[in-house]
């Protein structure tokens, strides 16, 4: 059997671990070893942030609810309360869209959930 020499391979594998880390902080863009620890981290943070972002963006939602149903004399408990109960579904995505956008059509949504 002939002798398989993987000399393009290897530096082929070092180049495309070497882009990825490219911007990475000191020599972990340029030392291999460094370059393949420091991927690993940020693999593991990249995964752990998509979760945690969905709980910021939550939280964000919910802040900017609760202001806007302040300023109309209501808490934010009391009006998604008020919304379950007449079966208004808006998300509270869109709901703190519309808290901050367009503060006259939240009134308007207030008005229509208090009766």
């Amino acid at each position: 059997m002939t002798r398989v020499k993987r000399g393009k391979i290897a530096t082929k594998k070092r180049e495309k671990l070497l882009r990825r880390t490219k911007g990475f902080y000191s020599g972990r863009n340029t030392k291999e070893r460094a370059a393949k620890e420091a991927l690993l981290h940020a693999g593991a943070h990249a995964f752990a942030d998509r979760k945690k972002k969905k709980r910021v963006n939550r939280q964000t939602w919910q802040v900017k609810i609760n202001a806007a149903a302040r300023e109309n004399e209501m808490t934010y408990s009391g009006l998604i309360n008020l919304l379950k109960k007449s079966k208004v579904e808006i998300d509270r995505k869109i709901l703190a869209e519309i808290a901050e956008k367009h503060p006259e059509i939240f009134k308007k949504i207030l008005d229509q959930i208090k009766k």
